[in-house]
């Protein structure tokens, strides 16, 4: 026991945490994992002046989040600071009652307390509180937000929508004297929140451009109280569950369509494209919606990159000129190099008597093409040009980490459950998180690009099985198309 002690101060001192937390911890017999430590000491980081207001912990099951979550509320917070009015906000699963009966006395045996059932709620002798809300659905949590709280928990974070997270926001706040407001979240990938959630916690973490939120990522691997038998159990599943559960993939979710993208694999830091390769552009228009634009390239081997992209919503088309330049330009390239430049269906639309979208374009100098816009076969080929790690399939398609939406948002899109082979279609909320935009404009570039020519094989230049004969045909510019036909006069 003394040796776990002296490891525990150790890992402590380690992460940051200051002597008087080290204290509360060990006073309290609670030994945290140095994960855990590097949580609460970045919750200490939340009383300084510009420091951090959110803090994310966990991203995976089995890394001791409801431990630490309690530990951190109860143990260090309610007992540093009095009248502390706090709110631990937690999903209503099978024997989640019986899970906080069995953290309360683990973790706050040695802390004086006193447990209110009737009301949920823990009581503290120097009158700091924590009320317990327990939630099945997300709309179970509005009747506790009827007040203010100094300390706010949430466990499953990604089962909540973006309103919802926003309306729990709008409460956390404080009158007391030198203590800021915070939020603690704790959750695994997947859920209807998982876009928000790894947009506003775990993006800026890996980019380490973090402003107001703080993240730390935690699995089995770095909690070694776990039951042996429940980490056998992790590491026996398979597919997202096992990325997601298992490793805390940010870069999956349950029902994922394009299961095989990997942001290790597929995403590439940025190099300068080489005059003789091929380069176009595709749009995916829209106004409310993002307008989206890539630029493309295909290496001589017939690899795929998406280069860089614009995306923005509620411009003109004057706007969306002027930034697609911009983004040519930033890589040498000119509207006239370009192989060609596709467009989904809806700028060519006449609606009134006004000109289409297209023609706006043209006027300013950027010519359209109608896209290829066969959902099924345009999936379809993203899917094949992805390859499979797992299959030692090897990728065709990669993206530069310029295309930022881009990336974001292939991990987001789920199977249509009326269609399997479709992706689900889904919009941008009022906050411009989420939507499918990005992906129908990749899906556009992707079905434009040259493909070689098949003759009678089996099996296709990327690996699917195929009738004989019936190979992708390439794809020609417009110019090629105009002098294949000029071969055989008028």
């Amino acid at each position: 026991m003394e040796a776990t002690i002296e490891r525990f101060v150790r890992d402590a001192h380690a992460a940051g945490c200051p002597r008087d937390q080290i204290e509360r911890f060990l006073r309290a017999g609670v030994v945290l994992q140095p994960k855990q430590l590097l949580a609460s000491a970045t919750a200490r980081q939340m009383d300084i002046s510009g420091g951090p207001v959110e803090l994310g912990y966990g991203g995976a099951r089995g890394g001791g989040k409801s431990h630490w979550m309690l530990a951190q509320m109860a143990v260090d917070d309610c007992q540093r600071y009095a009248g502390l009015k706090c709110l631990l906000l937690r999903k209503v699963g099978k024997s989640v009652k019986e899970a906080f009966e069995d953290l309360r006395p683990r973790l706050l045996g040695r802390v004086a307390h006193e447990w209110v059932p009737t009301r949920n709620t823990l009581i503290f002798p120097n009158s700091s509180r924590i009320l317990l809300g327990n939630f099945r659905d997300e709309g179970d949590i509005d009747k506790y937000l009827g007040l203010e709280y100094d300390v706010i928990g949430v466990e499953e974070a990604t089962t909540l929508s973006w309103r919802k997270y926003q309306a729990i926001q709008s409460v956390n706040r404080t009158s007391k004297p030198g203590w800021r407001p915070r939020i603690y979240t704790t959750t695994n990938p997947g859920g209807v929140g998982h876009a928000w959630y790894k947009n506003r916690f775990v993006k800026p973490a890996r980019t380490q451009i973090e402003a107001e939120t703080r993240f730390i990522q935690a699995t089995v691997d770095d909690n070694s109280f776990v039951n042996p038998e429940y980490k056998g159990k992790l590491d026996q599943l398979t597919g997202w569950l096992l990325r997601a559960w298992r490793y805390g993939d940010w870069d999956i979710a349950a029902g994922q369509f394009f299961t095989t993208f990997r942001n290790d694999v597929h995403v590439r830091e940025p190099f300068k494209i080489p005059s003789a390769w091929r380069v176009w552009c595709a749009m995916d228009y829209g106004f409310v919606h993002y307008t989206v634009v890539h630029l493309l390239a295909q290496d001589d081997d017939g690899n795929l990159y998406h280069v860089d992209e614009h995306a923005a919503r509620r411009w003109q088309v004057a706007q969306h000129v002027e930034a697609i330049k911009a983004m040519l330009a930033r890589w040498d390239v000119t509207l006239e190099r370009l192989w060609t430049f596709v467009a989904g269906a809806d700028v060519f639309a006449r609606k009134d008597d006004g000109p289409t979208i297209a023609e706006k374009y043209k006027k300013l100098g950027i010519r359209l093409k109608t896209a290829n816009t066969d959902r099924i076969n345009g999936w379809a080929e993203m899917l094949a040009r992805l390859g499979d790690v797992e299959a030692k399939i090897e990728p065709r398609w990669f993206i530069f980490n310029t295309c930022e939406r881009l990336i974001e948002t292939l991990p987001m899109l789920e199977h249509d459950p009326n269609r399997p082979e479709d992706v689900l279609k889904v919009d941008v909320d009022d906050d411009g998180i989420g939507g499918d935009d990005a992906a129908d404009c990749a899906r556009y570039g992707v079905m434009a690009a040259w493909r070689p020519k098949m003759s009678s094989a089996q099996v296709d230049w990327y690996g699917r099985p195929q009738t004989a004969g019936r190979g992708p045909q390439p794809a020609r510019s417009d110019d090629e198309i105009e002098r294949i036909l000029s071969e055989y006069g008028e």
